[in-house]
């Protein structure tokens, strides 16, 4: 359990297991690497030491310079007033954000828990609401439960934490819930958002199973909130793929939702990530899942929505990650859909359309990764000459016609008219009636079928 610390019968702390820490004191002083999901360690008597595993005990722990035990290169102290405002403040808030920026989280905490003078920015009313709830707060409690369920808590500062986080300014989390056996940071750094509509149509979940499945096959992780519809289906997508995907949870991570989700939730927190700003147990509200999506579009390179009617909330994540800078794309739909209306109007914005994997790859990839180009099916009649085409364009369709008739619509002339119209009939394509030339049926379907 990342920063959870376990008091022994000697006094001593143990320091929970960080998925991914490096810990210098091994080795001769030499870094270790954090773990790699899926990697064995074949190393024997040397090397590289091997990152914590999730749910193991690591008694080692470093002295901070206030001479507190660090976890993860957070001071003890500060994971528990971090734990604690997770369950004192909502998910989002910029006033509390600004708080901890400008006095710290430790300063923020002991002014709460006190009932010292308030901070500025907020009413007595409100100081005092907050107060109330930091009164029944218990972060050792929240810590302990969380390790049983077998979640960690990841703060700023971890190695854990993906930076990109950072770009929320004052409304970053003030930590994560994590749950899972993988590294959240290395899996950002190569992560998709495939959302949309709850109540979506056979089309929208194609769709996002579809393009989640091409994007885990192409090494990239998919990120979704966990709900009905096309969530659902992007997480299940990606999951069928053999790929990776993130659950984000508008709630405990401890407690799957929706429940008709819990076997889905259960599956990507045992094969990916569940993570979450609620504590344990806490539930989901209509608010919640709307500051969620900025957590969806702040961790990914870019957010794909799959069906959308314009008051959708899957658009709150495409406008988030367009304020980011990150790239927003949209899967468009019938013109007379209304569940499309939504992506539409995006598309007539800022945001690219795409239909498949690669054209997503192309834009949050590296130089290169381009899409292939897209052209119709090749017909027997585009593989002849210019020359050719002309003359057998110039045939009539229903009647059979003369070679001078034939070379002035053709505009050659009639030696060279012929000569092509004989090599024409050798491929099957016209046959001669006396002193004309006529059309065969195969030419003829060929004419239909490149004039579509």
């Amino acid at each position: 359990m990342t920063g959870h610390r376990e008091h022994r019968g000697d006094g001593g702390e143990v320091a929970g297991p960080v998925p991914g820490r490096r810990d210098d004191d091994r080795a001769g002083g030499g870094e270790a690497a954090g773990p790699v999901p899926g990697r064995e360690d074949d190393r024997a008597g040397g090397g590289e030491a091997p990152g914590p595993v999730p749910g193991r005990q690591d008694d080692r722990a470093a002295p901070g310079a206030d001479g507190e035990t660090e976890v993860d290169g957070t001071a003890h102290g500060e994971l528990l007033d971090r734990v604690f405002l997770s369950r004192v403040v909502e998910p989002g808030d910029e006033v509390v954000g600004r708080w901890v920026r400008e006095f710290g989280v430790g300063e923020v905490v002991r002014r709460l828990r006190a009932g010292a003078q308030s901070l500025p920015g907020v009413s007595a009313k409100r100081w005092e609401g907050l107060r109330a709830r930091g009164a029944r707060a218990e972060p050792g409690v929240d810590l302990a439960v969380a390790r049983e369920a077998g979640v960690r808590f990841v703060c700023p500062g971890d190695v854990e934490w993906p930076g990109q986080l950072d770009d929320l300014g004052d409304a970053r989390p003030v930590g994560l819930w994590v749950r899972g056996p993988a590294s959240l940071r290395m899996w950002a750094l190569k992560s998709v958002a495939v959302v949309g509509a709850r109540a979506c149509t056979e089309y929208g979940a194609h769709m996002a199973a579809t393009l989640a499945g091409g994007l885990a096959e192409r090494g990239w992780v998919v990120v979704s909130g966990g709900a009905y519809g096309v969530d659902g289906a992007a997480h299940r997508g990606a999951l069928g793929a053999g790929g990776a995907t993130v659950a984000v949870l508008a709630c405990g991570v401890d407690r799957p939702y929706p429940r008709g989700h819990t076997q889905l939730i259960n599956r990507i927190a045992e094969q990916g990530l569940v993570i979450g700003e609620l504590p344990p147990g806490d539930h989901p509200t209509p608010s919640r899942f709307i500051v969620r999506n900025r957590v969806i579009a702040a961790l990914t390179r870019g957010t794909v929505v799959v069906e959308a009617a314009h008051r959708s909330g899957s658009l709150v994540t495409a406008r988030a990650a367009q304020r980011l800078g990150r790239h927003t794309m949209g899967v468009p739909g019938p013109a007379t859909s209304g569940l499309s209306a939504g992506i539409h109007e995006l598309l007539r914005g800022d945001a690219v359309l795409v239909t498949d994997a690669a054209e997503v790859v192309e834009l949050v990839g590296e130089m290169g990764e381009l899409a292939p180009e897209r052209r119709g099916p090749v017909l027997p009649r585009d593989l002849l000459e210019p020359a050719a085409r002309r003359v057998l364009a110039a045939l009539p369709g229903r009647r059979a016609a003369r070679a001078d008739e034939i070379a002035r619509g053709a505009q050659t002339t009639e030696d060279d008219a012929v000569a092509r119209l004989y090599e024409l009939r050798s491929l099957g394509y016209v046959e001669r009636h006396g002193d004309g030339w006529k059309l065969t049926r195969q030419a003829m379907i060929s004419v239909r079928t490149g004039r579509r």
